[in-house]
């Protein structure tokens, strides 16, 4: 187990060394493992990153750092399912959620750019409500990680396990990059780990509810995702 101690800031070029070498050190390494070192090397200044699609990055990250922050964003468009994960996330994981906002409500927005932001510009809609509060709210860390799976969709086929995210000088961990689908299925019936009901609803993957449909059968898992808008991400992955 971790003890995370807390770390001094690194310069984003030390970051940069740490984020190649790192790399290449742990592409076929298990999940775990890559958990262990993020927490043995950034300490506090790491933290991970969840939809509340599932909860399995996170039940991994609390086991090699227990207390470890899981930063959420509250789009404000989230189906209740996904609010409830959160909650429970909370409530039964040795985890601390924190839950970023971002600058206007839905109503604020809507005043300023007209109702349904998301039909006529999605891009613009994840850009102030998904990017500028995560942008904000990584600030104060020097890593963090995500549930980013290659098999999910082409665009996301070459997710490093460890990487260099350039826009926002941090090292980014995906320890399951790897992992296929039936591997989250695994590990989740093995450690009874909470995943969003909508994923037992048709959804294969679970965004804000104006944008997110079911997936047809063939579909990626991310097709529901902005379906007919040609837009495959948020822009918080590249």
């Amino acid at each position: 187990m971790s003890t995370a101690p807390i770390q001094q800031q690194r310069s984003p070029g030390e970051l940069r060394d740490l984020a190649e070498q790192a790399g290449r050190d742990f592409e076929n390494a298990e999940a775990l493992d890559v958990l262990r070192w993020a927490a043995d090397t950034f300490g506090h200044r790491f933290c991970v990153t969840s939809s509340m699609e599932d909860a399995v990055v996170a039940h991994l990250a609390s086991r090699a750092f227990p207390g470890v922050k899981v930063v959420f964003l509250d789009t404000g468009y989230h189906f209740p399912e996904t609010m409830g994960t959160r909650d429970a996330v909370e409530a039964v994981m040795d985890v601390e959620v924190i839950t970023l906002t971002p600058r206007q409500t839905v109503a604020q927005q809507d005043a300023q750019y007209g109702p349904k932001l998301h039909d006529r510009d999605p891009d613009l809609c994840c850009a102030l409500r998904k990017v500028q509060p995560l942008e904000q709210g990584l600030r104060s860390y020097d890593a963090w990680a995500t549930g980013l799976r290659r098999d999910e969709s082409p665009t996301r086929a070459h997710t490093p396990v460890v990487g260099w995210d350039e826009k926002r000088g941090k090292v980014k961990v995906s320890p399951i990059a790897r992992w296929t689908q039936h591997d989250v299925d695994r590990y989740v019936a093995r450690n009874g780990v909470l995943t969003n009901p909508l994923l037992t609803d048709g959804y294969a993957s679970v965004g804000c509810a104006p944008c997110t449909r079911r997936v047809l059968a063939g579909e990626d898992a991310r097709a529901g995702r902005w379906a007919d808008r040609g837009k495959t991400e948020c822009g918080l992955h590249g």
